[in-house]
């Protein structure tokens, strides 16, 4: 069951396009569905149980996971540095940051060019979307990104023998065409037993936890050690 990294809907359509951003508020559910917001929550309170000052969200999309994010943790006080490659971010979301007590600020940026400092870097639904290659090379600029960050977290697909089922049970909750397809592939793209820890590149300065979380999703985190 090897990985299968095929081109995305979402990421071939405009922002402003009818179908994407469906499919965005589509995501919404699908994350709510997985439970990835709880898992990212839990995994930060227990490294920090006081909020970190920056949390970089890499392949942020519209920003709506991290904002579920914060209003999990009750954190205040932190900024949210939301990186994506389009412009996603509306002023209502940044709005909604702000009144948790978070100060969002949007990046439009590759984020094998991105470098700004961060105590935690996050990604959802996101390192599925590169090969091997590609992806040890996003963990190396990672794991050397910057002596402030202390940790990564990724919550990702786990990998099904056949995917096209778990595109299809998202008719059930009313997912578009953008959606289930897209979900099919990124099933076929999701990781399984340790095959992202096999490409973090410092084992000296960094510690890992990589595990299956609930039915859908694989978690992957990597702390810096103390």
């Amino acid at each position: 069951m090897t990985r299968l990294i095929q081109p995305e809907l979402l990421d071939t359509l405009p922002p402003d396009h009818p179908d994407a951003m469906r499919s965005r508020r589509d995501l919404r559910r699908v994350n709510a569905w997985m439970g990835n917001h709880r898992v990212m929550a839990r995994v930060l309170r227990d490294r920090f149980p006081v909020a970190p000052k920056r949390i970089a969200e890499i392949g942020a999309g519209d920003g709506h996971f991290l904002l579920r994010v914060a209003e999990i943790t009750g954190w205040r006080n932190v900024d949210a540095i939301l990186v994506d490659l389009q412009k996603n971010i509306s002023a209502e979301t940044i709005d909604a940051f702000a009144r948790l007590g978070w100060r969002a600020q949007p990046v439009v940026a590759d984020v094998f060019d991105w470098n700004d400092p961060a105590d935690v870097i996050v990604a959802n639904l996101f390192l599925h979307h590169f090969d091997d290659q590609r992806l040890r090379t996003l963990l190396e600029r990672i794991a050397r990104h910057s002596e402030q960050l202390e940790q990564f977290v990724a919550v990702e697909p786990h990998r099904f023998a056949f995917p096209p089922i778990c595109g299809q049970l998202l008719r059930f909750i009313g997912c578009n065409a953008v959606t289930r397809h897209d979900a099919t592939v990124s099933v076929g793209a999701g990781f399984i037993r340790q095959e992202i820890s096999s490409l973090w590149p410092d084992k000296e300065r960094w510690k890992w936890i990589e595990r299956r979380a609930g039915i859908f999703s694989h978690l992957f985190v990597a702390q810096k050690k103390r």
